[in-house]
């Protein structure tokens, strides 16, 4: 597994690159639909690879631990042969799940205990048992157990929060040098830089995880409550320090402007809810704006979903028909906005790829997002 930088745009960080692994190459820049469970919600896996052209999606380890579990995953060989997913598949730590549940989660230097948000049974997961998780999980990009720090921590909080994803994550690349893949194929892990919005904390934060980063490299603790422009700051601050040969991934972002700014800084990954959970609220992103289908605007506006638009849905439905769906309460609504959204967010991320390769996306970039943001 390798990930190579095939060129940068003149004028910026922007990059495109490749990303192989056994289950296939990627190309980046990319944008990952999320699958929590095992499944992206409401969309057939022949649409993600036809369609929508996803290279590669996401898993989640806290909710894969707790439904279908270990048992039934190492039965079934894997997350891939579970699901019936032949590309590549990342899978997060649960980290930011796991610190999401607040009321019912006890972190200690050894690891985290937590409540299931099922059952209520209680739970731990520590750097040895997370990679032994993702180890049965079968990911080919697994993600190191790291705290997820509050957008708004205070210095103090952020860097004490910072030693123990630290710790965490030299006992975590000494657990995965200890054992080896399940089902036949090379798997990596990424280490994740955190450190909050402080940028002496984030440099330290690169300074050692780089240290156990091998194909690539994520950033995480951004998105979560910190002004847009301080995240922006964090990624300029880390370009110059992480080599150009390692993947670089922003985790949980985000809208499709912020893809493009990110990708303007340096960034090759991202993931987000954001085109499916949108979507299923009746919010569709486009090249000219963002629509609401609910509104009564669009009741009689027989035109195509969007003219500019990749997916399949956007030639053969209208607006009038999707706002039809979603006021009747059809799941039909969420399964067409689902499907546009994440062929949207692939086809800004191949875009900004074909404007890499061509020399001129940061012209580009600056022409179209504008509209990226406007409401319709």
């Amino acid at each position: 597994m390798k990930f190579t930088k095939l060129s940068q745009d003149p004028l910026c960080a922007a990059r495109a690159g490749l990303l192989e692994t056994d289950h296939g190459t990627v190309q980046t820049p990319i944008f990952m639909p999320v699958g929590t469970v095992g499944s992206v919600k409401g969309v057939y896996h022949r649409d993600l690879k036809e369609d929508i052209g996803a290279e590669i999606i996401l898993g989640n380890t806290y909710h894969l631990y707790l439904r279908p579990g270990l048992d039934i995953l190492r039965q079934a060989g894997g997350l891939h042969s579970f699901e019936n997913w032949d590309r590549p598949i990342l899978t997060d730590s649960g980290g930011f799940q796991v610190f999401s549940l607040t009321s019912i989660r006890k972190i200690t230097p050894e690891g985290c205990t937590f409540q299931s948000h099922i059952d209520g049974s209680r739970h731990t997961f520590t750097p040895e048992n997370n990679v032994d998780t993702q180890r049965v999980i079968g990911a080919d990009i697994m993600m190191a157990l790291d705290e997820c720090c509050p957008g708004d921590a205070d210095h103090n909080y952020a860097q004490k929060s910072l030693k123990l994803t630290q710790n965490w994550l030299e006992r975590y690349a000494a657990r995965f040098r200890e054992t080896e893949p399940l089902y036949g194929y090379e798997q990596t892990f990424f280490p994740i830089i955190q450190g909050c919005v402080y940028p002496d904390l984030r440099l330290q934060a690169a300074e050692h995880a780089l240290g156990f980063a091998d194909v690539g490299i994520a950033i995480g603790g951004l998105a979560v409550g910190e002004p847009t422009e301080q995240m922006y700051s964090v990624l300029e601050l880390l370009n110059p320090v992480i080599p150009q040969d390692k993947a670089r991934y922003l985790m949980g972002v985000g809208t499709p402007a912020n893809l493009l700014e990110g990708i303007e800084r340096g960034v090759d990954m991202f993931d987000c809810v954001m085109p499916t959970r949108n979507g299923r609220n009746a919010m569709l992103f486009t090249w000219n704006g963002i629509m609401n289908m609910r509104n009564a605007k669009w009741e009689n506006d027989f035109s195509p979903l969007d003219p500019d638009g990749t997916s399949f849905v956007d030639r053969i439905y209208s607006k009038a028909y999707l706002r039809h769906l979603f006021i009747a309460g059809e799941m039909f609504a969420a399964m067409i906005a689902s499907e546009h959204n994440l062929a949207f967010y692939l086809d800004v991320v191949k875009t900004a790829r074909e404007h890499i390769l061509a020399g001129d996306f940061k012209s580009w970039k600056d022409s179209v997002i504008g509209k990226l943001t406007q409401r319709l």
